[in-house]
């Protein structure tokens, strides 16, 4: 197996072989977490930590700031929901249940790292600093996607399955070239891991030594089809080995866990020790969408089970428990968590003007003659239905 100098440097700095520096964390406790499902701390001997793999419970400060972005998280996707029902935004993929995935996605990175989220990923944008109606553009129909990618640092968010994995790992290979420590998250879902542009962009990564965290959120199902019948794999950390890069496995309801995981991927990523893979273990509480019909195929007892493993309740609880969490901030946090639903119902509840002619402004640097001519039908087609109106036809 063929490793980088830089990335040799750091596994000897652990003290471990190559292997137990690629593979995920194994043997007795099969992935990392700091919180117990009720958010008790676990004994430290039960949170997988081992050499290569240890992670220390982030700062009080940075854990108060993701529980506030887990507020607001639950209450966009509550609101966007609520939306969709209302007829102001044409599809919504919830994160319910996903949030602390969302959340450490963003907070991991600097300023100059990029993010290429999934269509599932709202929550991520936002947390990444996207005005939220902005960011919710692309989910009313809208013919771009709301934001500009290149302000904030964010890829306009995937409804093809795993193209953005691509996109990220150009985006690596073009800072590195440059000299750049630009860090780049790429995030896909389980069922990414079934295509073939998974394997390009993890292969390309790792073959470049690229500073690229493939955050993978495995939420059991994609669409309907359970991860059983996408992989046989141990896990899906377990595939990061194959290409030469470390893998990890955490609990993906476990903000306190996901935060240290994640800051650790994107400290060596910049480290220069190449590539990382982070498969976050987690679960989609509600539909794939709302034109998902869930209950066709999984039980309500395997949502029920799921349920108590919500991850804004276990941060709630510990650090009310650490006396981090008061009652004054807590109001202070729902407050801003409401200021956020108000303005999407606000953004997306107004009209926007809509021009015909961008069906064809967007599409050439310059317009093909069918283009053109195509374009010219459509203006004529306005100018008399103008006409006709202005006539009292």
């Amino acid at each position: 197996m063929t490793i980088p100098a830089e990335a040799q440097e750091a596994i000897r700095s652990f003290g471990i072989s190559i292997e137990d520096y690629m593979l995920p964390v194994h043997g007795r406790v099969a992935q990392i977490q700091i919180l117990d499902e009720h958010g008790s701390l676990r004994p430290e001997d039960e949170r997988g930590s081992a050499p290569g793999h240890e992670y220390p419970i982030p700062a009080a400060d940075e854990l108060l700031e993701a529980y506030r972005r887990l507020v607001i998280g639950r209450r966009v996707n509550d609101q966007n929901s609520a939306l969709v029902r209302q007829g102001r935004m044409a599809v919504y993929p919830s994160s319910h249940g996903q949030e602390a995935c969302q959340v450490a996605a963003a907070l991991c990175l600097s300023d100059g790292d990029w993010m290429f989220p999934t269509y599932r990923d709202a929550v991520a944008v936002m947390t990444r600093g996207v005005d939220p109606v902005e960011a919710m553009t692309i989910f009313r129909g809208d013919w771009h996607g709301g934001y500009d990618p290149h302000e904030h640092k964010v890829g306009i968010q995937s409804t093809p399955l795993t193209t953005q994995l691509l996109h990220a790992v150009g985006v690596a290979h073009a800072a590195k070239l440059r000299g750049k420590d630009t860090v780049v998250l790429a995030m896909c879902g389980d069922g990414a891991t079934s295509e073939g542009d998974f394997h390009e962009a993890l292969n390309f990564a790792a073959v470049f030594h690229l500073p690229v965290v493939f955050f993978v959120q495995n939420n059991q199902y994609a669409i309907s089809v359970p991860l059983a019948h996408q992989t046989v794999a141990p896990s899906l950390a377990h595939k990061a080995i194959g290409y030469g890069m470390a893998g990890e496995r955490v609990d993906g309801n476990d903000a306190v866990a996901l935060l240290a995981v994640l800051d650790r991927a994107v400290r060596l990523a910049r480290s220069g020790s190449g590539p990382l893979l982070v498969e976050a273990y987690t679960y989609r509480m509600q539909a794939h969408t709302n034109a998902d019909d869930a209950t066709r195929y999984r039980e309500d007892a395997e949502v029920a089970a799921w349920a108590v493993k919500d991850p804004l309740k276990r941060m709630r609880e510990y650090l009310r428990t650490e006396g981090v969490l008061t009652d004054d901030v807590e109001s202070a946090v729902a407050a801003d968590a409401e200021d956020v639903a108000r303005q999407l119902r606000e953004g997306l509840g107004e009209d926007t003007a809509v021009d015909p002619q961008d069906l064809f402004r967007f599409v050439y640097t310059e317009p093909t003659a069918q283009l053109r001519e195509q374009a010219a039908l459509v203006a004529d087609e306005q100018s008399r239905d103008l006409s006709g109106k202005e006539h009292g036809a």
